[in-house]
């Protein structure tokens, strides 16, 4: 999902990420799990949960991997009893050998991994400029026009985000060079590496030449400007120069398959990690890091087992790749299955929904973000989709997430050169996606510590971090109301949420002000507490 921020949002996204534990602010540790704004989980624990039993229930995670032996999920990792580890057999005939804690789609048996891919737009690009790039319109059967307008749509929009791209990097090196000398000044003046905002406000007053450079330091990192986080935004612009708009970038070979080749299923390896878990591990920990054992943060469902499916890299997800994880999270046991990804374009839909179609029959949640462009989703694509022109029927068994933040009411964001850092952005988050038609509902999706990689804690924000709060409410729900099916869950969720649908926020990607009712279908923000006391009256009598 990282790919699909808008600038703001990806400025939001590097700062949070630089946060550790030991620096973390604790009046934001586990906000989502409270009251307010929150989702009350800690007050349906206390109060709704605290005497009745909890049966297991397995998550699947489509994502970029999981560090499936990180401290606080523990416990919390799903093992395919049916396969027996690294003998090199396919123990349990299902086509995938030595699944012992899932599947990843992005690597081969000799433990290469894909970790960066073009965007979907970029592979169409590529994919068509052989056939009509040296076409002109009169050139153009008619049976062809609309693969060509196609064609001519990705091609502006792939060359557009490559001068965009060069240009902003461009701004970014400018400016850390601007600041990297003058942090070299500051450091000789102080005879050390390591400076606070209270000694340049000194040098500031007492040196009038180092001043200068302290000064314009103070300036920018007051704003979370530093040279580590602008060394971050020019490795995020190459990486996306180097891959995500290289038309000569094929990612794909290191796991042979034919992507556009559905019936060629059994590739891959039984890495579910990867080589950057960071986006999966984070999603996991707020689903079901364990609770109360002092350690990072609580997830939301204390009787989870996650399965790690690895399907999304750096870069666009491959429409095969998605099909075939949701379908091998249904026939492995996954009650509900968290999708924190998305892209522009899916050339293979009709696959893709297929699978929901299945994971539908056999009555598996499936939760999905709903992107971090600040864009109304029901005007501008955003796959996989709640809703595609060619169904009949909507999904019985989807739920699209939209992220809140902490803030009922906004507050004018700081403010720094080429873009706005968030502030108090009021309740909706302002890179949240939103659709009246489109999104279902909003989960706290700003300002989430949860776990990452090597045993470590991280903040980030994202509808990515808003869905697996959902995930996490789903799973508890069928882990205590074991006898509800998943499409009662998500009515329950739904109906249960805090209803915020007259409170006024800024509109997510704009500076008008809306009624939060006008951002998702519920007009809600979900609700432990409120969806365990549906519960218990739906199950009365059962």
């Amino acid at each position: 999902m990282r790919r699909l921020m808008n600038f703001i949002a990806l400025a939001l996204f590097l700062v949070a990420f630089t946060v550790q534990a030991q620096d973390y602010d604790k009046d934001k540790l586990n906000w989502y799990n409270q009251t307010k704004y929150g989702m009350s989980t800690d007050k349906a624990y206390k109060k709704l949960l605290k005497d009745k039993t909890s049966k297991t229930v397995i998550v699947a995670v489509i994502d970029s991997g999981v560090d499936i032996e990180h401290e606080d999920l523990e416990g919390k990792i799903w093992t395919n009893e049916d396969e027996i580890p690294d003998n090199g057999i396919d123990d349990d005939n299902n086509g995938y050998i030595d699944d012992v804690h899932g599947w990843s789609f992005l690597g081969n048996p000799d433990g290469e991994n894909i970790e960066h891919e073009q965007l979907e737009m970029t592979r169409l690009y590529a994919k068509y400029d052989k056939i009509y790039g040296e076409k002109e319109a009169d050139d153009i059967a008619d049976d062809e026009k609309e693969e060509y307008e196609l064609y001519l749509e990705v091609k502006e929009k792939v060359e557009a985000e490559i001068q965009q791209s060069e240009a902003t990097m461009k701004q970014i090196e400018s400016l850390y060079d601007m600041l990297s000398k003058s942090d070299s000044v500051v450091k000789k003046a102080l005879g050390k590496d390591d400076y606070t905002n209270k000694e340049l406000k000194k040098l500031v007053k007492k040196d009038k030449e180092v001043g200068v450079d302290a000064e314009l330091l103070l300036k920018y990192r007051e704003n979370g400007m530093t040279t580590k986080l602008l060394e971050r935004y020019i490795k995020y612009f190459e990486g996306s120069l180097e891959y995500h708009y290289n038309t000569e970038y094929n990612a794909r070979k290191i796991v042979g398959d034919d992507p556009s080749d559905f019936n060629d299923k059994y590739y891959g390896s039984n890495d579910v990690e990867g080589p950057d878990a960071m986006h999966g591990t984070h999603c996991s920990g707020i689903i079901g890091a364990t609770r109360n054992n002092g350690l990072g943060n609580d997830g939301v469902a204390n009787d989870i087992l996650i399965m790690s499916i690895r399907a999304v890299p750096d870069g666009d997800e491959r429409d095969k790749d998605i099909a075939l994880a949701i379908r091998y999270a249904v026939d492995n046991g996954a009650q509900v299955v968290n999708m924190s990804f998305g892209k522009s374009y899916s050339p293979y839909k009709e696959e893709v929904i297929a699978a929901i179609r299945y994971a539908e029959e056999h009555d598996v949640l499936l939760v999905h973000a709903a992107g971090n462009d600040g864009k109304d989703i029901g005007t501008s694509n955003n796959f996989p989709s709640p809703k595609y022109e060619s169904m009949e029927e909507e999904f019985s068994n989807w739920i699209e997430v939209g992220a809140s933040t902490r803030f009922g009411k906004a507050k004018e964001p700081k403010k720094f050169l080429f873009i706005k850092r968030q502030g108090n952005p009021g309740l909706a988050a302002t890179f949240s996606n939103y659709s009246e038609e489109h999104v279902d509902i909003y989960a706290p999706g700003l300002e989430i510590y949860s776990t990452v990689p090597q045993s470590e804690y991280q903040e980030s924000q994202g509808t990515s971090m808003a869905a697996p709060m959902i995930t996490g409410l789903a799973a508890l729900l069928k882990s205590y109301f074991p006898e509800l099916t998943m499409l009662e869950i998500r009515e329950i969720i739904l109906k249960s949420g805090q209803d915020v649908a007259e409170v006024e926020t800024p509109c997510p990607g704009d500076t008008k002000v809306v009624l939060f009712k006008t951002l998702c279908e519920t007009g809600k923000i979900a609700n432990t507490y409120n969806a365990v006391e549906m519960a218990i009256e739906m199950t009365e009598g059962k």
